[in-house]
């Protein structure tokens, strides 16, 4: 079944590695359903991964009382994803490159690099959540 009118939804979900598995499994059978390429699911997996992974990680610190809210569009040409956690926020240009130096070496670093080689548009708020 194709969808064409645009989907928008909010969810939020405890601060737990585990409860990624439903959300971005909604999301992508919103994509699916409008006949997105297999490149573009695989694009918008992986940025909504990484971006919820830092949320509950670094933003939320993995506190399961604590939530991440998620609300997402899914239009017939484009998809709109907005993660905010309950944690402090940070300067997204301090972080080091992981292309460079010891970084390379280093077992974590690479999710804004990702998220920005794969998503047109990848913002922050003033708090860097």
């Amino acid at each position: 079944m194709v969808s064409t009118g645009p989907v928008n939804k909010s969810i939020s979900v405890e601060s737990t590695p585990s409860a990624i598995l439903g959300v971005y499994k909604r999301i992508l059978a919103e994509l699916k359903d409008r006949n997105f390429s297999e490149e573009d699911i695989f694009a918008v997996h992986l940025a909504f991964e990484e971006a919820f992974t830092n949320a509950i990680m670094h933003g939320n610190k993995i506190d399961p009382n604590k939530e991440v809210k998620i609300e997402y569009s899914v239009g017939s040409d484009k998809v709109e994803i907005s993660i905010t956690d309950e944690g402090e926020g940070f300067d997204p240009n301090s972080v080091p490159d992981p292309r460079y130096g010891q970084n390379l070496y280093k077992p974590q670093g690479r999710g804004l690099l990702l998220m920005n080689s794969y998503m047109d548009v990848v913002e922050f708020n003033k708090r860097g959540n």
